[in-house]
């Protein structure tokens, strides 16, 4: 009687056990494609570039979770016990060579196939520059703020020396002001740029490294000490979005964000000019 109870217990808990995988694995699929939680809109081409390559891994590893999870949950429940505890023998099996060989190339196919497909986006972010005439704004990260440089009316950076950075004294680069070309330099604690106009960012950090990131360019990369990095986006819709530092970077990494506007190209030179008045 006791075997018998014992029997019955265990063929409860494998139906328990499958069931809780089919309730898991529907749960799943229903949450992805109610998208909830999900990204926010993609601001430029490159950022639509990196969902469409985020769709395409999820499908392909979405359909092998759930085909993987509810195979579990049927052998889970076609071979629980079903008679008295101790009853069953168990096989041995060497496996299938064929199905092997089948699902680790199926496997190689599919990653080298997801590999080809991003290289596209990686090429675009990584290895094309910017165009000639792409507008430049020097990035720089320190703990734990952002600066952000803009040419000013000439177009081009002045000259920065390293024992002339003074945070508390308003020169955090380090501008040195007797070269002419620094005089209109703007160094700003945001960052502003032009819709529909291409933007070469020139990412550096003054201590450790840290990171740029703002999601809806899907734009992501290190900023670090001693190198200058180049990275360009697009920008076609405006509004306001959130810069943060996605590198640890100290005890005050939570403070260092900050605000990017994308503004038309006409309250861009609005702005600019706003703010060299105010310097």
């Amino acid at each position: 009687m006791e075997q018998k109870q014992s029997g019955t217990g265990s063929s409860l808990v494998a139906a328990g056990l499958a069931f809780s995988l089919a309730v898991l694995t529907f749960s799943t699929i229903y949450f992805f494609l109610k998208r909830t939680w999900w990204f926010p809109e993609p601001i430029n081409a490159f950022g639509k570039s990196i969902d469409d390559q985020f769709m395409r891994t999820l499908w392909a590893t979405g359909l092998v979770f759930v085909l993987s999870q509810l195979a579990l949950g049927w052998v889970v429940f076609r071979y629980r016990a079903r008679g008295p505890a101790g009853s069953g023998r168990a096989q041995y099996t060497h496996g299938n060579t064929t199905y092997e060989v089948l699902w680790t190339a199926a496997t190689a196919v599919l990653f080298i196939g997801l590999g080809l497909y991003a290289q596209i986006g990686w090429a675009e972010f990584h290895l094309r520059p910017a165009a000639a005439d792409a507008l430049q704004i020097e990035v720089t990260g320190q703990q734990f703020a952002w600066n952000f440089r803009y040419a000013g009316p000439d177009g081009k950076f002045g000259m920065t020396k390293p024992e002339l950075v003074n945070d508390s004294g308003g020169n955090p680069l380090g501008l040195d002001e007797t070269d002419p070309a620094a005089k209109d330099d703007l160094v700003l604690p945001i960052m502003a740029v032009p819709t529909n106009r291409q933007v070469e960012l020139l990412l550096r950090a003054k201590d450790v490294t840290h990171s740029f990131f703002v999601r809806e360019l899907r734009l992501k990369q290190d900023t670090v000490p001693g190198l200058l990095i180049r990275i360009h986006f697009t920008a076609e819709k405006t509004g306001q979005f959130e810069i943060v530092c996605a590198e640890l970077c100290g005890l005050g990494h939570h403070r260092m964000r900050t605000f990017l506007s994308v503004l038309s190209e006409a309250d861009f030179q609005k702005w600019l000019a706003d703010q060299a008045a105010e310097q």
